[in-house]
């Protein structure tokens, strides 16, 4: 993880949960600690954390995770990220609001996705903004191809 990140605990996710209104459910709680605790594994699914619930034992049901994954991802706790694939993941927005988000390389063939985070965009965003008045607060980039391994295993 880069300087430009840093890891929240849950207290620190109630605390931007109160800050617009909402309460820390248990059922919130619950999903945000999969969130902490799998800080690892990026870009999880509804169905991904939903079965690391029931792993877990937990009664929470599917519905409920589609709906605290939709407020958390609309009150900027979480991120949502499609890859064209028609499944919508989600990560802790760990990013400093100030710095972009980092982008991503998706392999159409085994469906890998590798994170970077090097921004070579900040150019052309301020001439974007200059010419056409418009502030732009964020962007997202995706590149889609082929990883390594797949290129490899395409010439053996």
């Amino acid at each position: 993880m880069s300087e430009n990140h840093q890891l929240f605990g849950t207290e620190d996710l109630r605390g931007k949960l109160y800050e617009r209104g909402y309460k820390m459910t248990p059922q919130r709680k619950e999903i945000l600690k999969i969130f902490v605790d799998h800080s690892d594994c990026h870009h999880m699914s509804a169905e991904d954390v939903y079965n690391i619930l029931r792993e877990n034992k937990s009664e929470i049901g599917l519905a409920t995770v589609y709906r605290a994954l939709d407020l958390l991802s609309e009150l900027g706790i979480l991120v949502q990220v499609d890859f064209g694939d028609g499944c919508s993941r989600y990560e802790l927005n760990t990013a400093d609001p100030n710095v972009h988000h980092h982008h991503h390389l998706i392999c159409v063939k085994c469906k890998k996705v590798i994170e970077f985070e090097e921004d070579l965009l900040d150019d052309l965003e301020a001439n974007i903004a200059k010419k056409s008045g418009f502030q732009i607060l964020n962007h997202e980039v995706k590149f889609f191809g082929y990883c390594s391994e797949c290129l490899a295993a395409e010439t053996e």
